[in-house]
C-alpha cells in the first residue's frame, strides 16, 4: 500500500521521534512511505480557538499535499489531528471554499487515520512485532477515544510487544488538562487535571506513561520531570517500532 505520512506540528518540532518510529512500523510491515515535504498545520488550533477562515489555507495546503489518488491512506502519529481533518476540514470547506475544493476535502479525509486504527481497522494487524521490556501505563487521549473512538485498539497493540508489561491506568478516561489553548486560558483548572492524571500515572508504578497524542505527552511529562518522578513519557508509536530496549529512552 502507498500511505502518505503527515507529520503535524508538534510531531515536526518536538517529537520528531514519534513521526520515524510510525514510517519505522510501516515500512517494517511492507508498505511504501510517502512524504510531502510541504505539510504544515492541520488547523486545529485555529478552528478551536474561533478562526475558521483564518484556517482556510492550512486546509486547502492539506488537500493539494495528500489528495493524490495514489496515495492509498493518509497516516497520522495524533487522534487530536486526525479528528481535526475528519471533522473540522469539512466544516471548514463548505463554508469558506468552492464545492470541488470541499469535495477533495471530504475525499482526502475520508482515507486518513490514525496510527492505531491504521494498523487494526485497515491492515488488521494486531501485532507489529515490537520488543519493549518495561513496565507502561497507557493514557487515551480525548481526540481518539471520543471523536475517534478507537476503542481497545491501541491496547490490543500494546499487548502483543513482547516482554512489555502493561498495568492499568486508574480513571484512564479522565483529560490530561492539555485541550490545547485550555491549558493557556484555564491555566488552575489545567494544572489540577494534571495532577489528578500524575497522581494515578505514578500509582501505576510504571517506567513509561504512553499515549498516541503528542499534545498530552507533553503536558503530562512536563509536569512528570518538574516533579523529578523519574517516569518518562513515549509515543505508542516510538514503543510499537522498537526492537531493542535502547531504542527508547527516557
Amino acid at each position: 500500500m502507498r500511505v502518505a505520512l503527515f507529520a503535524t506540528c508538534l510531531g515536526d518540532t518536538m517529537f520528531p521521534g514519534a513521526v520515524a518510529a510510525t514510517a519505522k512500523v510501516l515500512a517494517r510491515l511492507g508498505h511504501e512511505i510517502v512524504f510531502p515535504t510541504t505539510q504544515t498545520c492541520c488547523g486545529q488550533m485555529h478552528v478551536n480557538t474561533g478562526y475558521q477562515r483564518e484556517a482556510r489555507g492550512l486546509v486547502e495546503r492539506f488537500v493539494e499535499d495528500f489528495a493524490d489518488p495514489s496515495i492509498e491512506a493518509v497516516v497520522v502519529p495524533s487522534g487530536s489531528c486526525v479528528g481535526s481533518v475528519r471533522h473540522q476540514h469539512e466544516i471548514v470547506a463548505r463554508r469558506y471554499c468552492d464545492t470541488a475544493t470541499w469535495e477533495r476535502v471530504h475525499a482526502t479525509a475520508a482515507k486518513t487515520y490514525e496510527l492505531c486504527e491504521f494498523l487494526v481497522d485497515v491492515l488488521g494487524v494486531s501485532d507489529v512485532g515490537a520488543y519493549f521490556p518495561h513496565r507502561v501505563t497507557y493514557h487515551p487521549t480525548c481526540h481518539s477515544l471520543r471523536m475517534l473512538r478507537v476503542g481497545e485498539k491501541p491496547l490490543r497493540l500494546l499487548r502483543n510487544v513482547r516482554e512489555i508489561e502493561l498495568v492499568e491506568l486508574p480513571e484512564a478516561e479522565s483529560c490530561c488538562g492539555f485541550g490545547g489553548t485550555f491549558a493557556v486560558k484555564n491555566a488552575e483548572t489545567s494544572t489540577a487535571m494534571l495532577a489528578d492524571k500524575m497522581r494515578h500515572v505514578l500509582d501505576t508504578r510504571a517506567e513509561f506513561c504512553a499515549a498516541g497524542d503528542s499534545s498530552c505527552l507533553m503536558h503530562i511529562g512536563g509536569g512528570l520531570s518538574r516533579l523529578s518522578t523519574g517516569v518518562g513519557t513515549v509515543h505508542i508509536a516510538e514503543i510499537l517500532a522498537a526492537t531493542e530496549s535502547r531504542e527508547v529512552t527516557r
